[in-house]
């Protein structure tokens, strides 16, 4: 990638039942475009006695994107949405002013060995949208747009580039596009892209400016419209990014929000069961306590 600003190898952190590789924020880069969180879960192998279990949990002020490599998830959430997502499958939920969910092992896979491997991302809402009303769409394989060039296969996952758009009823200008080769090639996709631009290596390598870079590494262009890169052969990897925000972004546990007030009435309410609920969910994700600061 052209005129490479930052690059950060992936970092362990432990997320419920599972380890994954936290990739935004990190100290240098809070957000990339509207993107201000994405853990890569998994692979993860898991026997027939073990299972995903992520109890109730609340968001405020941003849309989630789960898009799975592997493996499978039940959705469900205060909207009253019971959905199963399948790899290569989005759901995108959008909190807004609030919403409640869980993700768990779906029935009939829980007393088998299965693998979970994905995305979780979250995208900050613009300010107008943080206290919209929550939503939820599930969006099929086979509706996100998909083509080939130059040998080079393209999926846009969500928002728009390359002049096309993707069904994911995003609420700012993004992109969150696939790329895979079998073989090495040069990409030049600079003039496709706009605002601020990541690249996550999920497999394989590619070179820019003589350096090579591997999986688990996230490169944040300076200047996206300079995206230039050689991608090796066997390479799965994806660029996301978008215009940025006017206004600076807080993040608290599961909260995203312009103004703090509404991170801490968020977590005064989750307390307080003020929160709608998961139709027969009974288990609740604790507000964490507060972290404690070195003086």
């Amino acid at each position: 990638m052209s005129n490479t600003k930052i690059i950060i190898e992936e970092r362990a952190a432990d997320i419920g039942n599972f380890m994954v590789g936290r990739l935004l924020p990190f100290r240098q880069k809070r957000m990339v475009g509207p993107f201000i969180f994405i853990d890569h879960m998994g692979p993860v192998h898991l026997k027939p006695d073990e299972n995903m279990d992520v109890d109730m949990h609340p968001h405020i002020g941003l849309s989630t994107l789960t898009f799975l490599f592997e493996g499978n998830v039940f959705h469900r959430d205060s909207l009253g949405t019971a959905r199963e997502i399948k790899s290569g499958e989005v759901n995108w939920m959008t909190a807004g002013k609030g919403v409640v969910h869980t993700e768990r092992t779906p029935d009939y896979l829980r007393n088998k060995s299965k693998t979970l491997h994905g995305f979780q991302i979250w995208v900050a809402l613009p300010k107008e949208d943080e206290e919209c009303e929550p939503s939820f769409v599930h969006i099929d394989a086979e509706q996100l747009p998909s083509w080939i060039d130059d040998e080079v296969s393209f999926k846009l996952i969500a928002g728009e580039a390359f002049g096309e758009k993707s069904p994911v009823p995003v609420y700012s200008p993004l992109y969150f596009v696939e790329i895979k080769s079998s073989k090495t090639k040069m990409i030049t996709i600079g003039s496709h892209l706009y605002g601020e631009s990541g690249l996550y290596i999920l497999e394989g390598a590619i070179r820019s400016e003589g350096h090579t870079y591997g999986p688990k590494q996230i490169l944040v262009a300076k200047d996206s419209s300079l995206c230039e890169f050689q991608i090796e052969a066997n390479t799965i990897l994806y660029i996301f990014g978008g215009e940025a925000f006017p206004e600076e972004r807080f993040i608290e546990w599961n909260f995203v929000a312009t103004d703090k007030a509404l991170i801490e009435k968020a977590k005064e309410n989750w307390t307080q069961g003020k929160f709608p609920m998961v139709p027969n969910e009974t288990a609740k994700v604790p507000l964490p306590a507060p972290r404690l600061t070195k003086k």
